[in-house]
């Protein structure tokens, strides 16, 4: 039973980290990853360019950047990607910095307190593929209409190893997320 539990869920994971949803939505929300002295990490800055894109299509009026700064940073991640986007031409007024979150959960959270706060209730979430089911699971939870158009580039899609490496850590994250509804996220290591 619990192979099949494991094994679903991995299957799962797969088959939405392939769903490209365009739909329009009120925001376009881009979860944080490393940044260095306000320059985004290889990964953030695939994410980035994704949300440029789905803004630059009229996917939504506005981007919401997220993610808190650890310590000794001068920059938070939502700081950085919105510094990143406005050097990309996105307007300052089209983008929200959403300044917390250490984690995917607790940067989830803070994203749907300021949308519904704005009105806003429905999302496109950008991140790696293999952590869509997960954000759009948790951005529900929290009464977000979410669905997701994650990033095709940068090191998490670059290699086999590194597709079946998200794959293995998102189907453990999503699985005690399920059981506990408590984060489960491991800080990224070198190169992001």
């Amino acid at each position: 039973m619990g192979l099949v539990l494991v094994g679903g869920t991995a299957f799962r994971v797969w088959q939405v980290a392939r769903i490209d949803d365009y739909a329009t939505a009120d925001a376009i929300v881009v979860l944080g990853a490393a940044q260095y002295s306000g320059t985004p990490s290889s990964v953030f800055e695939a994410r980035l360019d994704q949300a440029y894109r789905l803004f630059r299509l009229g996917v939504a009026p506005r981007v919401i950047t997220v993610g808190g700064k650890q310590e000794g940073d001068l920059y938070t991640e939502a700081a950085s990607g919105k510094n990143y986007l406005q050097s990309r031409g996105v307007p300052s007024d089209k983008i929200l910095a959403v300044e917390t979150g250490s984690d995917t959960l607790r940067s989830v959270e803070a994203v749907a307190t300021a949308m519904q706060a704005r009105d806003m209730g429905s999302a496109v979430l950008v991140s790696d593929p293999w952590h869509s089911l997960r954000t759009r699971t948790m951005a529900r939870d929290e009464g977000l209409d979410a669905w997701t158009a994650p990033t095709r580039t940068g090191p998490a899609v670059y290699t086999r190893e590194s597709q079946a490496h998200g794959i293995a850590r998102e189907t453990g994250a999503l699985l005690w997320y399920q059981l506990t509804h408590f984060a489960a996220d491991f800080r990224y290591t070198a190169g992001q």
